[in-house]
Parts: C-alpha cells; sequence; structure tokens
C-alpha cells in the first residue's frame, strides 16, 4: 500500500502518526509511506529519524483577527495546495492520513477533492480547528474521545479509537527503564517535561523546587527542559549540570527514550497534552498535569480535567504554580504508596491499548476504496 501521512507542529501531533507508520511496516514491510509536513515543525526532526520519508509544503496557520497576517497567511495556503497536489499527484497515495495541525488543511483538502480516501484523527477532547474544519470533507473521522463527537456533527463517518502510543510504551518492563537510565531501583523516579517544545513556566517552578526535592536522598529528578530553555536552566543551577547524571538530578534537553522514562518513573510532572496523556494512561503512571492556558480553546485543561475526575492525576493550573506547593505535593505524593498505587490503577483503566490496532483496520479498510481516486 502507498499511505501518506500529514500532520505537525508539536510532538502531540507527529507521534500517532509515526506510531501507525511503524505499525504498518511491521504488518508489511513493502507498504509505502511518505510524510508531509512543513520544514518548521517538529517533524522536520522526528519524522527522518524514525526512518520515513518527509516532504514538506508552504502554509501556516490563521491569524485570530484580521491583520496583514491575515493575506499572507492565505498566499501561502494558494501555495500550499498547489504543493498538496503536486506531491499527491507523484506519490499516488491510496489512503491519506492527517493527525492534526494547519499543515493538514491543503492536504487532506486536496486529496478528498481528487477522491482519494482520507482520514483525520483527533487527539484530544476538544478538536483543534484544522480538524473541525477538514470534518466535512474527510472520509472518516477517528477520535480519542466520545466527548468529541458533538463537535464533528458534520463528519460522514465518526469512531472512537482512542490515541495509538508505541507498542514499547507499553511492552518496556519498569526493570529496563531504569537500566536504561541508568536509575538504581531503590529511588524514587520524578520525571519533569513540559512537552516537545518545553514550558519555561514549570522550568522555572522546578527550579525553584528542586532545594527541597534534592535534599531527599530517596528521589532522583529526571528533568527535561525542551531545547530552547536547556542553557537557561543549566545556567540558572549553580555552576551549570549538562546531560549526565549527577548525583539525585538528570538534566536533559530533550528524552528521546520516553518509554524508558515512563516506564522508570514513579510519579511525572508535566503539560496535558493528548499524546503525553495517551502514554501515561497506556503506561499507567501517576500524575501531576499542569495544562498549557496557550493553547487553542483551553483544550490541555479539557484533557487534564477528565484524568483528575477519574482519580488518575492530579491538577494545578498554571497560574496557581508555586514552588513551595509543588514540591509539597511532589513529597505528598511519592511518600503515599497506597495513593500511588490507586492513581496509577485509575490511570490504566483510562490507557486505550487497542487504539493503534483500530486505526491500522481503518487504514486497511479504506485504501480498499482507493480504486476510486481520480488520480
Amino acid at each position: 500500500m502507498r499511505i501518506l501521512f500529514t500532520g505537525g507542529g508539536t510532538g502531540g501531533h507527529i507521534y500517532p502518526a509515526l506510531t501507525l507508520a511503524e505499525g504498518l511496516q511491521e504488518m508489511d514491510d513493502n507498504n509505502s509511506l511518505l510524510f508531509v509536513g512543513t520544514a518548521r515543525g517538529l517533524e522536520r526532526e522526528l519524522v527522518p529519524r524514525a526512518g520515513f520519508p518527509l516532504r514538506t509544503i508552504t502554509v501556516s496557520g490563521l491569524e485570530r483577527r484580521l491583520s496583514w497576517r491575515t493575506f499572507l497567511t492565505f498566499a501561502r495556503l494558494g501555495k500550499g495546495l498547489w504543493q498538496a497536489y503536486r506531491i499527491l499527484r507523484e506519490f499516488r497515495p491510496q489512503v491519506v492520513v492527517g493527525t492534526g495541525g494547519y499543515v493538514c488543511v491543503p492536504v487532506v483538502f486536496v486529496a478528498a477533492c481528487l477522491g482519494i480516501p482520507t482520514l483525520i484523527h483527533e487527539q484530544n477532547v476538544l478538536p483543534g480547528l484544522a480538524n473541525r474544519y477538514l470534518s466535512r470533507y474527510a472520509t472518516v473521522v477517528a477520535a480519542s474521545y466520545g466527548e468529541s463527537r458533538r463537535y464533528f456533527a458534520r463528519a460522514r463517518r465518526f469512531v472512537v479509537t482512542g490515541n495509538p502510543v508505541r507498542e514499547e510504551i507499553v511492552q518496556l518492563s519498569r526493570e529496563e527503564g531504569r537500566a536504561r537510565l541508568g536509575i538504581e531501583e531503590d529511588k524514587r523516579l520524578l520525571l519533569v517535561f513540559g512537552g516537545s517544545r518545553g514550558a519555561r513556566p514549570i522550568n522555572d517552578a522546578l527550579l525553584a523546587a528542586l532545594p527541597e526535592l534534592l535534599a531527599w536522598p530517596e528521589l532522583i529528578t529526571c528533568f527535561i527542559t525542551g531545547k530552547e530553555d536547556y542553557e537557561y536552566v543549566c545556567q540558572s543551577l549553580a555552576g551549570g549540570i549538562g546531560g549526565e547524571k549527577q548525583g539525585n538530578i538528570i538534566i536533559k534537553p530533550y528524552l528521546h527514550d520516553m518509554p524508558a522514562g515512563l516506564a522508570a518513573a514513579d510519579l511525572v510532572i508535566a503539560r496535558a497534552g493528548a499524546t503525553t496523556l495517551a502514554e501515561l494512561t497506556a503506561r499507567g503512571v501517576p500524575a501531576i498535569l499542569i495544562p498549557s492556558p496557550y493553547v487553542t480553546g483551553n483544550h490541555q485543561e479539557h484533557n487534564a480535567r477528565l484524568l483528575e475526575r477519574e482519580g488518575a492525576a492530579l491538577v494545578i493550573r498554571e497560574r496557581d504554580l508555586a514552588a513551595g506547593s509543588l514540591a509539597k505535593q511532589v513529597r505528598k505524593l511519592l511518600q503515599d504508596p497506597a495513593r500511588l498505587q490507586l492513581m496509577a490503577e485509575k490511570s490504566r483503566s483510562l490507557g486505550q491499548r487497542q487504539a493503534r490496532d483500530l486505526l491500522l483496520s481503518l487504514i486497511y479498510e479504506l485504501a480498499g476504496e482507493g480504486h476510486q481516486s481520480l488520480l
């Protein structure tokens, strides 16, 4: 089969597509796969790193208010539509899969106009603008949560699949994860990350909380700063620390081995992006969630509150972050094994481990309709 994936900007849009692409390769290594993104999104790094070809087009997000940038956006969209058409004509996919981000709009729209079966996947409870717009053209809309249904009233077909996660997230043992990160079995591990681009408020709150956390010898803190804040965090710590384990702190700009991190962690502090939550719940990891207030429709808080209601996580709004309260919550949870165990069980009960297989079945089903394409 020839399958084209499009989506990008953040890891939350890219990782589900990579998970599906890897699944298609496992099922048949003769499958031909192509990714379409932009030259500015995280896909330019993650897709080639995973071993898949990437083509880029010119497109940008729509401004929330009318300005000269609005006209620039529409000019870029026109160029992106033409570039998408050329790529589709050359690659001749049987199915186009969109996983979110504004790059999906020209690719999925042109594919639908050409009669190519299309599937869009929405990771969040509150859908993004691109997927809401494309839902009227897509062959199938797949959502992670049933609560999203009301936003896709014009969809031709709506299914709830969950959000796919890498197989290793579920399969890797705690012992293997700790061995890969160099974490002793008798230590507690706090894993902190703010998403693929990092999060300055979370980094600042943790920097302020570190003196109390580092005074606890049983605790190791794995602090993932994001690439943009790595130097800032290192300079904020006396003498800098660098990327290796020093005492009871590990600091890195990015953790490529997230399966090991989640397998090894006793507690996670993170944003509430859809892929992060899918991986946390598939694994069953207790979490303190700090939703980003800067995303469209405050969708991360919608995601986080769902876990909080089920007892799988605590939610702290960014404006309520304080060094003392963050350190206190961490110690309170890690010193209460019974509560941590209950949170882990609640988290695991929300995990949607079948999501990848359901989406792969949909792709194969749609590929059987590919003969209708105008290509």
